[in-house]
């Protein structure tokens, strides 16, 4: 059975997509881009303050699911400069201290022009 997720907390969809989709004990979470949920703007200019609200994004999702980012087992990340990526991995870290799932990153344009990075996650509960 395929569900459909959707959170208040985390950005609406921008075009004809799920926030996630639940099949069996997978969850997969479409790509999320800075969006603050309760403004509908995309926040700061910096790629650190994005990544937090991002992961805030997906944590929202995963939680509407009954999941959390321990369940998390793959991680896309595409940044729009490659400069970043030290400081995208340093928040990053906050949030996958203990479970690091498997992670994708490359250097890609988000499709909003403001947005330094999105991310999509895959996770799993038995």
């Amino acid at each position: 059975m395929v569900e459909q997720v959707f959170t208040s907390k985390a950005p609406r969809p921008v075009g004809p997509y799920s926030q996630a989709v639940k099949a069996g004990k997978t969850l997969y979470v479409s790509g999320m881009v800075p969006i603050d949920p309760e403004t509908g703007k995309i926040v700061g200019g910096d790629v650190r303050s994005q990544v937090r609200r991002v992961l805030e994004n997906i944590k929202a999702v995963l939680e509407e699911a009954g999941y959390s980012l321990r369940d998390v087992v793959r991680v896309g990340v595409y940044l729009r400069n490659p400069e970043d990526f030290k400081a995208m991995n340093e928040v990053y870290e906050e949030y996958f201290r203990d479970i690091k799932p498997a992670r994708t990153t490359v250097v890609a344009s988000p499709p909003i022009k403001e947005a330094l990075v999105e991310i999509e996650v895959v996770a799993y509960r038995d």
